[in-house]
């Protein structure tokens, strides 16, 4: 992990001084759970100062860390001047799944990122702070998180996205530290019903959230992201679904985001 992260800031380091983009790692307190939570955020280079930019937050997988966007997408510090968006990586804990756990209070990562880390980015650097300005998208664990924490907070979030996203937690009962967060299935099943990503979609209205979600053919969560698409089809949800070649790892997320990106980008700029 320490060799990873020595090589993520060689990277943004190089392509920060190649595209003038502003690549900082910040700490933030949670008061939620008493503890200091890092990220790594991108800002556009400008010239004016007066300039505020709409923002992307990238959520991390299982048993990586807020500096593991740059390994997949090294490309990020690039995109950030060229499309004008400021990205925020957040550390997503291990296996946090990015819920508030309704078993271990220490984990509260619902209430840190749409709450403490969206209020202290908003307040530290030069964003829009409106939905309409603000998206959420991540990969694996982090596509099922962007996805949950979107739904659920469709005040902050206009517009989400999930790359081989673990969009129904439930067939992975003994899986990635979920009957930690939310209790062994057999026992506590109203726990992992109430958050799981598919479930939640089926209380979604037509046009209140925009949603893009892909997923590899040979990826372990194709099933379940079909299914989350035959749901949202059947709500009459509009939303932009796609199957690509490809298995699940860092080589289809770290190409998979720019189409992430663009379709942000038009809908920002719509």
């Amino acid at each position: 992990m320490k060799r990873s992260f020595v090589f993520c800031l060689i990277v943004f380091s190089f392509l920060a001084l190649h595209s003038y983009a502003s690549v900082d790692t910040i700490k933030v307190y949670s008061k939620a759970m008493h503890k200091i939570v890092k990220a790594v955020v991108i800002k556009p280079d400008s010239v004016d100062a007066s300039l505020r930019f709409p923002t992307v937050y990238l959520l991390h997988g299982f048993s990586a860390n807020y500096a593991s966007w740059c390994l997949e997408a090294p490309q990020l510090s690039q995109k950030a001047n060229a499309l004008q968006m400021l990205f925020v990586m957040p550390d997503g804990g291990y296996g946090s799944w990015y819920f508030n756990s309704p078993v271990d209070s220490n984990f509260k990562y619902e209430t840190f990122i749409t709450q403490e880390l969206v209020n202290y980015i908003d307040s530290a650097y030069p964003t829009k702070t409106n939905r309409n300005n603000r998206a959420i998208t991540g990969l694996s664990m982090g596509g099922h998180g962007a996805f949950y924490l979107a739904m659920r907070h469709k005040e902050i979030y206009g517009v989400a996205g999930s790359i081989c996203g673990g969009v129904d937690i439930r067939p992975f009962p003994n899986n990635w530290m979920l009957s930690k967060m939310l209790g062994p299935l057999n026992e506590f099943a109203e726990n992992w019903e109430k958050n799981t990503v598919v479930n939640i979609a089926a209380t979604l209205k037509p046009n209140e959230l925009n949603l893009i979600f892909d997923c590899g053919i040979d990826d372990f969560f194709l099933d379940v992201n079909r299914a989350l698409h035959q749901v949202l089809l059947a709500k009459k949800i509009p939303h932009d679904y796609t199957e690509r070649p490809g298995a699940h790892n860092a080589a289809y997320w770290g190409n998979s985001i720019d189409y992430h990106l663009l379709h942000f980008k038009k809908y920002f700029d719509r």
